[in-house]
C-alpha cells in the first residue's frame, strides 16, 4: 500500500490569518500543502452568511474546514454543508483556549469531556462521507498526564476519528492568553511521538513550535505529518521547498517576486468585486522576510494599501525596494 501523504505538511487554521485570500496566495507557493480555514463557529455557519464563510477558490484543494462547536446536531449539519461545498476534510477544534471559545463551550475545554467529543465525531460522520479529524492539545489544565491523553485519543478514535492533529503543548484555560498558550507551556514532542507509537493505526500530525523544514523532516521520522502555523504566515516563502523536500516533486525555480506577480490577477479580480487592497496585502508583507529591503517593502505597503482606490501599483512600487 502506498504511504498516505495527505497530511504530510499542513498549514494551521489561524484566526484572522488563513482566510481565502491567504490560502489562495499560499497555494501559489505550494501545490501539496494541506490548507485549513479559520475556525468557523457552527452557529455562525448555520445562521449567518454561510455562502461567504464557505467561499473558496478551486485551486485551494486540498482544503479543510475547521469547525468550532459542541452540539452534535449542529456539528453534523455543518459537516454536511462542508461536504456539499466540496471541502476535503472537516476538522473539529478541541485545542483553542480563548475565553470566547470557552464561553461557547468548545475548543480546548472539550478535552475534559472525551465522551462528548466522541459523540460529536460520531454525529459528524453519520450520513456524511467527508473525512472528520480532531485538533487538540497534549493536555488542558490539570488534565495533563500521558495516561489521560491516551484515554482521550482512545475514546475519540473509537467513535471513528482516524486523524489527530496534536499541538505538543498543554493549554491553560485560566491565566494565559491565547498568544501565551502558543509559547509559555513547554513543548513536549515526545508525548506526541508516544501517541503515534501506541496508536500506530491512527494518523498523528504534530503541531507546535515548528519553524523550518529541517524541523519538519525530523518530526516526520516519528509522526505522519506536521502542521506549521505562525511561521508560515509571517514567512510564507517557507513553503517554496515543501513540494520538493516533503513530497518528492520535481524541484522548481520560483522567486518571491514572480510569486507576487502571479498573485496580481487574483488581487485585481478581488478589487473589482469591491475588496479593499489592505484586506489582501496584509497576507504578503512577510513574503520578502530576510531579504535586503524587506523593511521598506513592508512599510510602504502598510502606509499605502489602506488608502481609497489603492491597487496593485502599491505592491509594484513596494517590490522596487527589494534589492
Amino acid at each position: 500500500m502506498a504511504p498516505d501523504f495527505s497530511h504530510r505538511f499542513c498549514i494551521a487554521p489561524m484566526l484572522d490569518c488563513t482566510d481565502r485570500h491567504e490560502r489562495y496566495f499560499l497555494r501559489l507557493i505550494s501545490k501539496r500543502a494541506r490548507l485549513y480555514t479559520e475556525m468557523i463557529n457552527c452557529g455562525a455557519l448555520i445562521h449567518g452568511d454561510r455562502k461567504g464563510f464557505l467561499r473558496y477558490d478551486s485551486s485551494e484543494h486540498p482544503l479543510a474546514l475547521q469547525l468550532g462547536g459542541s452540539d452534535p446536531a449542529q456539528l453534523s449539519q455543518c459537516t454536511r454543508f462542508a461536504e456539499e461545498r466540496g471541502y476535503d476534510e472537516v476538522n473539529l477544534n478541541v485545542g483553542c483556549p480563548s475565553d470566547r471559545v470557552q464561553a461557547g463551550k468548545f475548543g480546548a475545554c472539550l478535552m475534559k469531556e472525551p465522551h462528548s467529543v466522541a459523540e460529536s465525531i460520531d454525529a459528524m460522520q453519520q450520513s456524511n462521507n467527508i473525512e472528520v479529524t480532531v485538533k487538540c492539545r497534549i493536555g488542558v489544565d490539570d488534565f495533563d498526564s500521558y495516561e489521560w491523553l491516551h484515554g482521550f485519543i482512545e475514546t475519540v478514535s473509537k467513535a471513528g476519528c482516524n486523524t489527530f492533529i496534536i499541538h505538543a503543548r498543554k493549554a491553560w484555560l485560566k491565566g494565559l492568553s491565547p498568544k501565551q498558550n502558543r509559547s509559555v507551556p513547554p513543548l513536549c514532542y515526545k508525548t506526541v511521538h508516544d501517541i503515534k507509537r501506541d496508536f500506530p493505526h491512527l494518523k498523528i500530525i504534530i503541531n507546535g513550535g515548528l519553524n523550518t523544514l529541517d524541523q519538519a523532516q525530523e518530526q516526520l521520522q516519528y509522526t505522519d505529518g506536521v502542521m506549521v502555523g505562525r511561521e508560515a504566515y509571517s514567512n510564507p516563502f517557507l513553503l517554496a521547498e515543501v513540494d520538493h523536500l516533503l513530497y518528492g516533486e520535481e524541484k522548481t525555480v520560483k522567486s518571491r517576486a514572480s510569486t507576487l506577480e502571479s498573485f496580481y490577477p487574483y488581487i485585481e479580480k478581488q478589487l473589482g468585486e469591491g475588496m479593499k487592497l489592505s484586506n489582501i496585502s496584509r497576507h504578503i508583507v512577510g513574503l520578502f522576510q530576510g531579504q535586503v529591503g524587506a523593511r521598506r517593502y513592508r512599510r510602504y505597503i502598510s502606509e499605502n494599501a489602506f488608502k481609497p482606490g489603492a491597487g496593485i501599483e502599491v505592491l509594484q512600487k513596494a517590490v522596487t525596494y527589494i534589492a
